[in-house]
């Protein structure tokens, strides 16, 4: 008689206005469709901002990394088509994938994101969370929508199925705000200084995106290291 998969919860450190976090997404998928009826995992988004001071009209993407890490416009075209052959293989898309011409791709403030995907998943549930995080990622990279203001932000909320009178009063909530705040002290705290950034059980840290083998061997060290 076969036993039960291992159960496991993963707490993923993330903006979604990285790319590479929805990237690592995919590959952990990747990982646990291999690990299936050995390993489950439960996944909880917690808060990172990577430009906590972009402003509310925000920048265009290429000028900003640009601008950040300091690349030419040539340098940043590769990293770009990099990213987007990755993506690829993760199974996951950075394109535009919207009707007529592609809006410009745009970095904007995610704090009031964050709040709503906090509220999600402690009033909603893992599930909810998960739904709507990827829904973010989906608005942003593929509709180019433009995910910091706030009708924008709360259309998306209802588009998953939640509640958007609700989600709008987390938006005012100051706890709220003040939770968000919290996890991403715990995150600088963490020495987490990039993201995606994955805690498994609470006990093992993989930085960066991964190839899907590494979560695959990360996850078996845990259920190998920490029988339950």
């Amino acid at each position: 008689m076969s036993s039960a998969p291992r159960k496991m919860t993963i707490d993923i450190y993330s903006d979604v206005m990285c790319p590479w976090c929805i990237i690592g997404y995919g590959q952990l998928q990747k990982g646990l469709a291999e690990l299936d009826g050995e390993i489950e995992a439960e996944i909880r988004w917690r808060p990172f901002e990577l430009n906590p001071d972009m402003p509310a009209e925000g920048e265009e993407r290429s000028e900003h990394i640009a601008r950040k890490y300091r690349r030419t416009a040539e340098e940043t075209r590769g990293v770009q088509n990099q990213m987007r052959s990755v993506a690829e293989q993760a199974g996951v898309s950075l394109d535009f994938t919207g009707e007529g011409d592609a809006p410009p791709a745009m970095m904007w403030n995610t704090f009031d994101a964050h709040k709503v995907l906090g509220w999600a998943l402690h009033m909603q549930g893992i599930e909810a969370q998960n739904r709507l995080k990827l829904a973010l990622f989906e608005a942003h990279f593929n509709h180019r929508r433009n995910i910091g203001q706030r009708d924008v932000l709360l259309d998306v909320v209802e588009e998953t199925g939640l509640d958007r009178a609700a989600a709008e009063a987390a938006l005012d909530d100051p706890q709220i705000a003040q939770h968000v705040r919290a996890e991403q002290a715990q995150a600088h705290d963490l020495n987490i200084t990039g993201v995606p950034a994955m805690i498994v059980e609470g006990k093992m840290l993989i930085p960066g995106a991964q190839a899907p083998e590494v979560y695959v061997n990360a996850l078996r060290r845990v259920a190998e290291k920490f029988p339950l």
